[in-house]
């Protein structure tokens, strides 16, 4: 008989702990699902706002400044990166590139010299990738990117996906 006493409180304190951790995951279950659902929605409601709504823009026009001193400090020895080497515009949002030369030397870019103070604009009207000499880049070489203008409920869903990520 002192076996099966001994079995019986042995199986019933055991059993505490599995209970306690039980109701543990069902508590933890009870607050996790609906945060987990209510983040799918959220994620839902963003992708149907980002497919079904029309991409605006305040401006067409994608500005880029090269800064006064640049051309100094580069013959100085520093390793000055003003503009990125990959710019990405797209068609009927942002499709027109402009450089504004602040630098007290001109810049080439192409085959356009931006003289100290002035601007270039330079639309683009067929998405593809674009290779340009510029002065402002240390490589020397400077690639616009434009992409086709987001129609489709699709296409707007991937380009502001890819416009958050770059971003980020």
């Amino acid at each position: 008989m002192i076996t099966s006493t001994t079995s019986t409180s042995c199986c019933a304190s055991s059993a505490a702990p599995l209970g306690a951790e039980r109701a543990g995951a069902l508590a933890r279950s009870r607050w996790y699902r609906p945060a987990l659902a209510v983040a799918a929605l959220g994620l839902l409601a963003w992708a149907m706002w980002a497919a079904l709504a029309p991409i605006h823009s305040d401006t067409r026009e994608r500005l880029f400044e090269i800064p006064k001193g640049t051309w100094a400090r580069r013959m100085a020895g520093a390793k000055v990166e003003i503009l990125p080497s990959d710019i990405r515009l797209t068609l009927g949002v942002r499709d027109v590139l402009v450089l504004h030369n602040r630098d007290d030397v001109p810049q080439v870019f192409g085959a356009i010299l931006l003289m100290p103070g002035q601007s270039f604009r330079l639309p683009f009207a067929m998405a593809a990738s674009y290779q340009f000499n510029c002065t402002a880049h240390l490589s020397g070489q400077m690639t616009i990117t434009v992409l086709p203008n987001p129609d489709s409920a699709w296409a707007r869903l991937k380009w502001r996906a890819g416009e958050l990520l770059h971003a980020v």
